[in-house]
């Protein structure tokens, strides 16, 4: 597909970001996996995204990846299929999210990003979502920005079509200068940008007032799930969220009534799509893995057994217990 394909079909629409649903003894499960694409073909979306944040892309091996991409190409042969692309920020350091590998210098953790996105091509991905190069953060101002321009030239370079991902730093990514975003709208092939700023709607309002002044033909994707429905009416083209692995045909039609301009509707589902938020992107934030693997046992979507997170916190029944009472309350005819 070609880069104006992808975004015509992307346009308005829900893209998404899938976990991997692992048990304990950190195992693919495969009928979990099975019935989440049996679920999600059946929903009104644009296509998935896979090995994102949420799927724990940069943390899975290469042999799970290729598992996993497969598995989604297979199951959703007709939707867009966005695959991330990215180094983790200190390899070479243990940590709670990255195994010890041999430490990288800069260029070597540019070409790793483009070798990730190289793969993605080779197995059938539509476009790349690319993960921000964290590991520039600490960086003087010019040198950072020049790295930074450098690693996306990179991605870019893997010959698919790229989404830009602004992720703030207070939300685990990097900032982007409007000068930085210029030059990276300059490179061939963007879709669009992945807005992520969590706790930052000023910063949402400022890129956003940016991105649809000087780049109107490209899109404006929302990643904001505790204020999904804010962003759009700040004008976002389309939404790739985690909290989009569940309850989906709910955020979609939210969507699709804030674009019929029915307001009525988009107000109702609204509230319940912040509740859900709420109830998912909740402290420990990075548990919320593991609340949507739960959120979609809940809901008989995946095993009880394959809701474990490998690299995110370990949640007591209380942590869970916000989900489980949202859906509860949530009226029958939403939870879909």
């Amino acid at each position: 597909m070609t880069v104006d394909e992808i975004r015509g079909r992307l346009r308005h629409r829900l893209i998404p970001a899938l976990p991997v649903p692992f048990t304990s003894e950190r195992i693919i499960h495969h009928d979990s996996h099975v019935h989440m694409a049996e679920y999600m073909s059946a929903m009104p979306t644009a296509g998935v995204a896979v090995w994102a944040h949420t799927g724990r892309g940069l943390y899975l091996t290469e042999q799970e990846r290729e598992e996993v991409f497969t598995h989604w190409r297979e199951g959703l042969p007709d939707k867009v299929l966005i695959a991330g692309a990215g180094c983790p920020a200190h390899v070479g350091h243990a940590s709670s999210l990255a195994r010890v590998e041999p430490v990288l210098d800069d260029d070597d953790y540019i070409l790793r990003a483009r070798s990730m996105a190289e793969h993605a091509r080779e197995l059938g991905a539509d476009a790349i979502l690319c993960y921000p190069p964290v590991r520039f953060r600490e960086m003087p101002q010019r040198q950072q920005e020049e790295a930074i321009v450098a690693y996306h030239r990179e991605i870019a370079l893997s010959g698919l079509p790229i989404i830009l991902f602004y992720l703030y730093e207070e939300a685990g990514g990097i900032s982007y200068s409007p000068h930085v975003l210029r030059e990276l709208f300059k490179l061939p092939d963007v879709i669009g940008i992945k807005m992520a700023t969590l706790d930052s709607v000023v910063t949402f309002q400022n890129v956003a007032a940016q991105i649809k002044t000087e780049y109107p033909d490209r899109l404006l994707i929302t990643g904001e799930d505790r204020f999904l429905g804010y962003s759009l009416m700040m004008g976002a083209d389309a939404a790739l969220v985690g909290m989009g692995a569940a309850l989906t045909a709910l955020q979609a039609d939210m969507m699709k009534s804030h674009y019929s301009e029915e307001s009525q509707n988009f107000i109702y589902r609204s509230q319940w799509v912040d509740r859900f938020a709420m109830a998912t992107f909740s402290q420990p934030v990075e548990g919320y893995i593991s609340r949507m693997l739960y959120a979609l046992s809940w809901l008989g979507i995946v095993s009880a057994e394959a809701t474990y997170d490998p690299w995110g916190p370990e949640l007591s029944e209380h942590d869970l217990l916000g989900v489980g009472d949202f859906l509860t309350a949530l009226p029958t005819e939403l939870k879909r």
